[in-house]
């Protein structure tokens, strides 16, 4: 049973992604809270805030142990967050006399927010090598097709006559900009996080600055200032998604109105079926990204909320991101496929209206107020 279409045994073949969700899986989660638990013990040995010993005995059992799932849940339910439980079950792997040493001058926040940049930094590659291919089509689609006469329509009435490329143009540049927005977001997102307790770093003998620094360099992130409230980045990169999202949405809503029977201006190489009405080929593909971008512009605003922390620390603000980013992150990827898969076999054709000759449009004869455009 499931209450989420992103991983219903159907409905996740429609709307989900199974390479982005599996960076959502508890075992990817896991590995990364093990991870920074790992680097945390290796860059206070560096400095010498606990011993050699004591790290390496850290770092064996974070590459050997297996949590107890369950009691990881049952802690997660008590505590609101899993990092007690790991801690707990992780110290016991790990035995006397080091036990003490592990997860030292860290906090919960500390070891999620990394585990969640560890896994983004494999998501954001992905996305952004989804979207270089999809521009890339789109050019290519451009360069064969891009002369076909089109039918221009604005405000849903014919205007004047245009080409495929004025189209498909006006879907690739916002991809090039959004794919420059990523690089520009990256060292703003890909970041540690690592602010014990209360976000200070000051219960580490004076040392915290340069134990940040060596975790974040263990780890292959961008070391930064401890951001426990400061949640820009990922709000930040909440809009980028649904940037993204709309983008594709626009090409999904101009394909599914342009494949209509009545207008006939693009042919689509694969269709979904009716179960009453044979004859149809609907446009699943373009109906599926109209739908993603308007569910990410939703949830664009739960997430906004979420900049919203009180203090040094909220745990309702913390769980609304939970709830919803990674939502937004598999939607977007799911846009991006069903793009990728849209735009194949895609083929433009010439204007009916056009080849009728009445290419400049059907204007009614005489004057006429109301808005132009």
């Amino acid at each position: 049973m499931t209450v989420s279409a992103f991983d219903h045994p159907i409905l996740s073949a429609l709307v989900g992604d199974a390479e982005i969700a599996a960076a959502f899986s508890v075992e990817a989660d896991v590995r990364a809270m093990l991870a920074f638990e790992a680097a945390l013990a290796e860059a206070e040995a560096s400095v010498g805030l606990i011993a050699p010993d004591a790290a390496s005995r850290i770092a064996w059992a974070c590459a050997t142990f297996s949590p107890d799932l369950a009691a990881l849940a049952q802690g997660a339910a008590q505590d609101g967050v899993v990092v007690p439980a790991l801690v707990k079950q992780l110290r016991r792997a790990v035995g006397e006399p080091h036990a003490a040493d592990v997860h030292r001058g860290a906090t919960s926040q500390d070891v999620i927010d990394t585990s969640l940049v560890l896994r983004l930094k494999g998501v954001v590659a992905t996305l952004g090598a989804r979207l270089d291919a999809l521009i890339a089509a789109l050019r290519e689609c451009e360069a064969e097709q891009g002369q076909t006469p089109l039918m221009g329509r604005t405000r849903m009435q014919r205007a004047r006559p245009i080409h495929a490329h004025d189209k498909l143009r006006a879907w690739r540049e916002p991809l090039q900009r959004h794919r420059e927005r990523l690089e520009q977001l990256k060292p703003r997102l890909l970041v540690v996080q690592f602010g014990g307790a209360v976000g200070t770093r000051d219960d580490l003998d004076g040392k915290g600055e340069r134990i940040a620094a060596e975790l974040a360099r263990r780890l292959d992130l961008l070391a930064a200032p401890c951001w426990h409230v400061e949640r820009d980045a990922p709000a930040e990169f909440a809009a980028w998604l649904s940037l993204v999202s709309g983008a594709l949405g626009k090409i999904g809503q101009d394909v599914a109105l342009l494949a209509q029977n009545e207008i006939g201006e693009v042919k689509l190489a694969e269709g979904g079926g009716s179960s009453a009405m044979p004859h149809k080929s609907n446009p699943v593909r373009a109906e599926i990204l109209v739908a993603l971008a308007r569910f990410n512009a939703a949830l664009l605003g739960a997430q906004h909320q979420a900049l919203v922390h009180e203090n040094e620390r909220s745990g309702a603000a913390w769980t609304l991101e939970w709830l919803t980013l990674p939502q937004m992150i598999v939607a977007t990827a799911a846009g991006l496929r069903h793009a990728a898969g849209l735009c194949a076999g895609m083929k433009f054709v010439s204007s009916p209206v056009q080849r009728s000759g009445t290419g400049e449009g059907d204007r009614p004869k005489g004057g006429g107020g109301g808005r132009g455009g």
